[in-house]
């Protein structure tokens, strides 16, 4: 299992570093908040792509919007 902190982490860089379907889900209910809003989000929004990385992983289904690279 994930440790939570780094999950928590994981959702921070997703916010930071991609304009995915989940960070515009997070942009749209948080908007300018900050504080206990944005953290309650955050964690929220974690949870979203664990959920989405299991789902992958198990049954290979890829997650609404997102754009798989060739290797």
């Amino acid at each position: 299992m994930l440790v939570p902190t780094m999950n928590v982490d994981g959702a921070s860089l997703v916010l930071m570093w991609t304009t995915n379907i989940m960070s515009r889900w997070f942009r749209a209910r948080v908007g300018t908040e900050r504080g206990r809003v944005r953290r309650i989000a955050i964690v929220a929004l974690a949870r979203k792509l664990l959920i989405a990385l299991w789902r992958y992983v198990t049954h290979g289904e890829v997650p609404e919007g997102a754009v798989l690279k060739p290797t």
